[in-house]
């Protein structure tokens, strides 16, 4: 685990925006006006998809995607100027958040600037050419971190972006050496001793996949050692398979718990319901109520909760990466005096040195989370499907409580409950 690895970046909420469909005009520019409303749902941190240049050459859709790097050094005439975007951070900041942007440092895009200039940093096929070691990623050519110029060149770029945001973002960073993020992490420091550091790690079929073509690819721990947060994708496929019904919830729980036992005491996950990458999950929860507690649970785990630009108005489309649709945002389905409670609770009520324990129910959907940091025991209760149930949870204890989400007392006895078949976020009355 990095050794100063802040662990209030469990209390924090990231927002994600990407830039081109988040606003109908899809530049910097135009979120300026958005910032106040994005800090208004809680937002500490934003982040920003890639603001860099998108390749050309073998683009995918009429505007490529922009994990097709075209240029690290310079911002996507798309978006804007340079200025524009320094605009954009300063004004992120006046409204009390952080930005950090990603980092897409395994790959570019087959006409990038280092194509050119650099050829030897690029992996090359048997036949000699640049090519890519994961197929369907046709939009892109694979770098290669053998050449140590390489390393220079990216650590400096890092070093200059570090003067104008707050932390990065690093895309399939397990796939980039190890020892790279370290030393790029030092070399940060000496800029911005506060960087912000999250890795998208990956599953663990990915990571079994790429041994078995004997290329390296690190794991969730191996990433901790130079980052700050990761992702949650070392549950999110039992998560996927209890949302198609093909487990149960009890599987999900033991899953988590296991992410308590795994990693150094201080790991931060990024936890969510959706993201680029992942459908929205209005899509998969159709019915409110659920929605609401998939949603309420999402901000009672430990770790940074991220929320993905239209999540807020229960967005079910997730827009494509490789042209303009923009975010569509329905102001009768807007739950954001919510989240803005939510976030509330978190931030307030939740502890980042809290233990925590589940328990599921799989007749009723129902799962159970203890949060406890030595002094008050905190209790969540998610009903996946709104089920009106009465349950047993093991580590309720009797006495009296105090419902965070609606100041209401109750009581208990016997680690008996009954749900209603609504979210319940109970702390303990001292």
């Amino acid at each position: 685990m990095a050794k100063d690895t802040n662990k209030a970046l469990r209390s924090q909420v990231i927002y994600s925006i990407y830039v081109r469909s988040h606003t109908p005009e899809g530049t910097f520019r135009a979120i300026l006006p958005d910032l106040e409303r994005i800090k208004e749902l809680g937002t500490d941190i934003i982040w920003l998809m890639p603001i860099h240049p998108v390749g050309e050459v073998g683009k995918k859709g009429p505007l490529g995607c922009p994990y097709a790097n075209k240029d690290y050094r310079t911002v996507n005439p798309e978006y804007g100027t340079l200025e524009d975007f320094k605009e954009l951070v300063d004004a992120i900041h006046a409204n009390g958040m952080k930005c950090i942007i990603d980092v897409v440092y395994n790959h570019t895009s087959p006409d990038s600037v280092l194509s050119v200039e650099h050829p030897e940093f690029f992996y090359r096929k048997p036949d000699g050419s640049f090519g890519n070691r994961v197929g369907e990623w046709t939009d892109v050519i694979d770098l290669d971190y053998n050449c140590r110029a390489l390393w220079d060149y990216q650590i400096e770029t890092l070093v200059y972006w570090a003067g104008i945001v707050d932390g990065f973002r690093c895309d399939v960073a397990p796939l980039v050496p190890l020892d790279f993020w370290k030393e790029a992490r030092a070399a940060v420091a000496k800029v911005n001793p506060v960087a912000i550091w999250l890795a998208e790690t990956v599953d663990g079929n990915f990571v079994l996949a790429r041994r078995k073509m004997h290329l390296p690819c690190a794991t969730d721990a191996e990433c901790y050692e130079a980052f700050d947060m990761e992702y949650d994708y070392d549950v999110r496929k039992v998560f996927d398979d209890y949302m198609a019904g093909k487990c149960g919830l009890s599987h999900y729980a033991a899953a988590l718990s296991f992410q308590e036992r795994a990693y150094p005491e201080n790991y931060v996950k990024m936890r969510f319901l959706e993201n680029h990458d992942q459908p929205r999950i209005a899509s998969l929860v159709r019915k409110e109520t659920d929605l609401f507690n998939f949603t309420a649970f999402l901000y009672f785990m430990k770790g940074a909760t991220l929320l993905y630009a239209g999540q807020e108005f229960r967005e079910d489309h997730l827009p494509s990466l490789f042209d303009k649709e923009t975010i569509r945002r329905n102001e009768i389905l807007d739950i954001s005096p919510w989240l803005s409670e939510l976030a509330y609770i978190k931030k307030e009520e939740l502890s980042d040195e809290d233990i925590v324990e589940f328990y599921a129910d799989d007749e009723n959907d129902i799962l159970a989370v203890l949060r406890d940091d030595g002094v008050r025991r905190k209790i969540g209760v998610f009903c996946f499907k709104s089920t009106d149930a009465r349950l047993r949870i093991p580590f309720l204890t009797d006495g009296k409580y105090v419902n965070l989400m609606n100041d209401a007392e109750m009581e208990f006895k016997g680690g008996i409950i009954h749900t209603e078949g609504v979210p319940l976020m109970l702390a303990e009355v001292k």
